[in-house]
């Protein structure tokens, strides 16, 4: 059992995160500004953007040997190129300094696909973490870049152990509205219609279960650098609305084409998942079928009984 702290615990992948670790029996203490309600953890309410020295403080009393930071501003439609990116930033660093001060030996960072080279000729084939160029066309991927950077070159230097899970599609139960899976199971199941582009963008979706379990598989590794957190199976989008209006029963409220592409919308992203399967050892729970089911349950669950989990 190892002592865990947490950042973004109640977010989209952090609340999943926070109960893998506790299945796995870590001791797990979680920063939040309104605290949280996952039985097992230890909550410490602060504000990772608030006051720098109360944070060390708070980092320093806590004492953790490994952290996992997810927090970052991720608001649908505006974090790409959100001057808040440029806060996390700063706010990262420091959280790192603290920890490092305190004792900690083990650091994963969520990063992203968007550190990735998408234009055609370089997203023509899967990105790879060590071969494929890095080079953000959004002031978000480049703030998860730059982090990570700085991050590395300082853990080298401190001796601590540093990797960044850089995420691809997540989608599943408690994704917030705004995002293409979340919005269209919901209108479907409210028997609405849903207007769609022709979907023929390729896509690696991951239930957020399993990205959420892979993060706790890297922290508890000792790989380093950039990791790819996917499946490795891209598949056109028109394919994951399909099977969602198919599970759903209402295929002819679904509407490909009716929606115009977006001209920056890049027509493949798919990941090498090399480095999570054969160095840290991963591998998903969920098919695409078994976990769009699964997602749609949790939201039928939702529009029956809000707030039910």
């Amino acid at each position: 059992m190892a002592r865990v702290l947490v950042t973004g615990a109640t977010g989209f992948i952090g609340t999943h995160a926070v109960e893998h670790l506790v299945a796995a029996g870590h001791d797990i203490h979680c920063i939040s500004r309104g605290g949280g309600d996952i039985p097992n953890v230890n909550w410490h309410r602060a504000d990772l953007l608030g006051d720098e020295m109360a944070l060390t403080a708070l980092v320093s009393d806590i004492q953790a040997e490994s952290l996992l930071h997810l927090a970052w501003t991720v608001a649908p439609g505006k974090f790409w190129n959100d001057p808040e990116n440029l806060t996390w930033v700063a706010a990262s660093l420091w959280l790192y300094r603290a920890f490092a001060t305190a004792g900690g030996r083990r650091m994963v960072i969520a990063g992203t696909c968007a550190e990735y080279d998408w234009s055609a000729a370089h997203a023509s084939k899967p990105l790879d973490e060590q071969s494929s160029a890095a080079t953000p066309a959004t002031l978000y991927g480049q703030a998860k870049k730059s982090t990570h950077d700085l991050l590395a070159a300082a853990a080298r230097l401190d001796g601590l152990s540093l990797a960044s899970g850089r995420i691809f599609s997540p989608y599943g139960p408690r994704e917030k509205p705004g995002r293409v899976v979340s919005d269209v199971v919901m209108n479907l199941l409210r028997g609405q219609t849903v207007e769609t582009t022709e979907g023929t963008q390729l896509r690696d979706f991951m239930h957020v279960s399993d990205v959420a379990a892979a993060f706790v598989a890297l922290l508890d590794h000792d790989t380093t650098g950039a990791v790819n957190i996917a499946t490795g199976i891209d598949l056109p989008l028109s394919r994951v609305l399909r099977e969602i209006a198919a599970l759903i029963g209402q295929p002819d409220l679904l509407r490909l084409g009716a929606r115009a592409m977006a001209a920056n919308d890049p027509p493949r992203l798919a990941a090498s998942v090399s480095r999570l399967r054969e160095e840290v050892g991963f591998v998903p729970k969920y098919d695409l079928i078994s976990g769009l089911a699964d997602t749609i349950e949790w939201y039928r669950r939702q529009l029956e009984s809000p707030g039910t989990n």
